[in-house]
């Protein structure tokens, strides 16, 4: 009968140490992909505070060039309507495409300035444009950052044995913030118009 008792406790006391390092695990996993999920979303909301800075310069910009550049109307059309579906999107792929459509518009706005000489030397467009420039650079190494905390995220929910408290606990695959297909064409400037 004791034998058969300190047999049945050790059984027990096994049983019982193996769920705590099953709870151990799984609550250590679940944590640092909460952790990392998180750190995604942290990334983001900073890539959305320049890309806010952006938006927010758009108009002071469009208003400067268009005193210039009147018969440009289609430019300014193009970049208003970007920037509204900047403004309209939810989605984190959405905005990210309209962020996208954004800049393209805004890079043709810039090449329109190519053809003004005197804008180009307008105190007020000189310190839009520094001030755009340090924000697309901003929004490079945002960009950049939250490319790497994604990697990071997607790594931890795709190996093993994270995949599997990550498919139990619902944790999905991050989106990449991706540069457009149109941004590995250089743009034309031609001065023959």
């Amino acid at each position: 009968m004791k034998k058969g008792t300190i047999i049945l406790l050790v059984i027990l006391g096994i049983l019982i140490i193996g769920a705590f390092s099953i709870y151990g695990f799984v609550k250590g996993t679940y944590n640092n992909l909460v952790t990392a999920d998180e750190g995604v979303q942290g990334a983001w909301a900073q890539v959305e505070n320049v890309l806010q800075r952006r938006y927010d310069l758009i108009p002071n910009l469009v208003e400067t060039v268009k005193g210039y550049a009147a018969h440009e109307k289609e430019v300014f059309i193009q970049v208003t309507e970007a920037r509204a579906k900047v403004g309209g999107a939810g989605s984190v792929g959405e905005k990210m495409g309209a962020e996208n459509e954004l800049g393209s518009a805004l890079s043709r706005l810039l090449l329109v300035v190519e053809n003004y000489p005197q804008l180009k030397a307008n105190e007020n467009f000189i310190r839009l444009q520094d001030e755009l420039a340090g924000t697309e650079n901003r929004i490079a190494v945002e960009r950049r950052r939250y490319n790497d905390v994604v990697r990071a995220y997607n790594i931890m929910i795709r190996q093993f044995p994270g995949n599997v408290i990550a498919n139990i606990f619902g944790f999905e695959k991050a989106e990449f913030f991706e540069a457009p297909e149109a941004a590995q064409e250089a743009p034309q400037v031609d001065f023959s118009e």
